[in-house]
């Protein structure tokens, strides 16, 4: 009984903050309800087809003046690796749905969290516009 009142109390003080857990080695976070943070990946998922998400990660690419572009296109998914501002930048997309699409980014060598969210918050803008 002591065990799920100590775990009822912490649940309660992590609700409403970014959450952590680490579990053999893998790192996994959630960041404001929106970004899922693993690895060093953020990925986030897109109310769009894989078609429109494709078209705005290649924008986004391009925008971004990102040199070495390997491109790798698949039915449901794609992986675009790139280097920008001498950051290796690996795009990934995987279908999901019909109108959902997940699309992991990873920049550096371990994950920058800020470089990755605006690479994101750049593909969303091009998903955004008509």
């Amino acid at each position: 009984m002591k065990r799920y009142f100590v775990f009822l109390i912490a649940l309660f003080l992590l609700s409403g903050c970014g959450a952590a857990i680490s579990l053999k080695g893998k790192v996994a976070s959630i960041s404001s309800g929106k970004f899922l943070y693993q690895d060093g990946n953020i990925v986030m998922e897109y109310k769009a087809d894989i078609d429109a998400v494709w078209s705005a990660c290649e924008k986004t690419v391009g925008d971004l003046q990102a040199r070495d572009v390997q491109k790798e296109r698949k039915i449901s998914s794609g992986l675009i690796k790139s280097v920008i501002q001498n950051e290796k930048v690996t795009i990934s997309v995987q279908y999901v749905s019909l109108n959902l699409t997940s699309v992991s980014v990873f920049v550096g060598v371990a994950g920058n969290n800020i470089a990755s969210r605006l690479i994101h918050d750049k593909i969303a803008g091009y998903l955004a516009k008509p």
